[in-house]
Formats: structure tokens, sequence, C-alpha cells
């Protein structure tokens, strides 16, 4: 390694650092295509939570007119 020329070395460190900003950049798009998965189960779960919360909504005001038959025919 002595024996290399300043420009091997610089050719050297050039590949190394082209390498490094190779798999970053894998890396980036491995995250990036996390990141778009995750706000897509994100806005599945929103959607089933706000469809949950408006049954159970329904449900109670179910609850409340039965509970209104009951005690009109209880008296």
């Amino acid at each position: 390694m002595e024996n290399q020329t300043v420009i091997e070395k610089l050719d050297q460190k050039i590949d190394q650092v082209l390498q490094k900003c190779q798999n970053l950049s894998n890396e980036n798009e491995v995250l990036r295509n996390e990141v778009v998965r995750l706000k897509a189960e994100k806005e599945l779960k929103d959607a089933e939570i706000e469809k949950l919360m408006d049954e159970n909504s329904m449900k109670e005001l179910e609850i409340e007119e039965i509970v209104s038959k009951v005690e009109s025919i209880l008296g």
C-alpha cells in the first residue's frame, strides 16, 4: 500500500465514498417504502376506528331507545 500513488489512493477513497453513498441511497429507499407502507396501514386503522366509533354511537342510541321504551312501559 505504501507504493500506491496519490492518485490510486484518491481513487480508492472515491470508490469507498461512492459505495457508501449507494448503500445509504438503498437504505433510504427501503425506509421510504416502509414509511409509505406504515402510513397506509395507519389510514386503514384510522378508518376502522372511525367506523367502530360510529357503530358504538349507534348502539348507544339503540340502548337509550330501549331504556326509554322500558321506562314508558313500567310507568
